[in-house]
């Protein structure tokens, strides 16, 4: 029986600003149903290689398939949360118009969204707890609420395919343990989960595979196998592993 392709697969992906690489020869595979983490310092070029894998950012090489097809520009195979400070959060819109454009990329640019779409966002509303504040003003959320509508996105996007840009940075301790049970509930619906962490010390609760960057992919794998003394001190030098493991 021949295996199926990997749900994502990255192969050598580089980017460079002004003629410096920031992210060098970059490679992972993650199977279908899997969260998976991508950890390492700060410019170490975590949120670069999800930019670059989605076709945001140039590269000067490198290849992104999903399901054994390359990953081109428009396709809806792959959804994206971005960085909360990476939004305009002043833009006058509200959080249910926000939530809805997750429905534009399955409808396409003729066809606007209707009842069905309407109820899929109000329902994606409601998984989050958000649906009590589907007519605010989107300037008017709290961070923790802003990266509720995120994942209410994504969900009405449905795609198969989830890379998230640090979706517990600046949440209370409430509202991440929230959005980690979100996320499994996606993983057990069958989502492929790419995760953009900054926090070690949860690596291991939260993943099933880990992905260690520091410009290069240190080591890419199952977390209990992967997120090791030697790779994490490869990633990051010094001694912080001591305080991790």
């Amino acid at each position: 029986m021949v295996n199926p392709p990997p749900a994502l697969s990255i192969d050598g992906l580089s980017v460079a600003y002004d003629a410096r690489p920031v992210l060098w020869d970059a490679s992972l595979a993650v199977q279908a149903g899997v969260m998976m983490g991508i950890v390492g310092p700060n410019g170490a070029g975590k949120s670069t290689l999800l930019r670059a894998a989605l076709g945001i950012l140039p590269t000067l090489a490198g290849e992104v398939r999903t399901f054994g097809k390359r990953l081109k520009p428009g396709m809806t195979q792959v959804g994206y949360v971005p960085q909360r400070s990476a939004v305009d959060w002043d833009f006058p819109t509200t959080v249910f118009d926000l939530v809805q454009m997750g429905t534009y990329g399955r409808l396409g640019w003729l066809r606007r969204p209707g009842p069905k779409q309407r109820e899929e966002t109000l329902a994606a509303l409601k998984m989050v707890e958000m649906d009590g504040l589907a007519d605010r003003q989107i300037s008017e959320l709290s961070g923790g609420q802003q990266q509720r509508i995120f994942l209410a996105r994504a969900f009405v996007q449905d795609a198969p395919i989830l890379f998230m840009d640090e979706p517990f940075a600046g949440v209370d301790a409430t509202t991440e343990k929230a959005i980690v049970t979100l996320l499994q509930q996606l993983r057990s619906r069958g989502k492929t989960l790419l995760v953009v962490h900054h926090d070690l010390t949860t690596v291991r609760d939260y993943f099933d595979q880990v992905t260690l960057l520091n410009r290069r992919v240190i080591a890419s794998g199952i977390v209990g196998d992967t997120f090791t003394r030697e790779n994490i001190e490869r990633t990051y030098g010094g001694s912080i592993a001591a305080g991790v493991l």
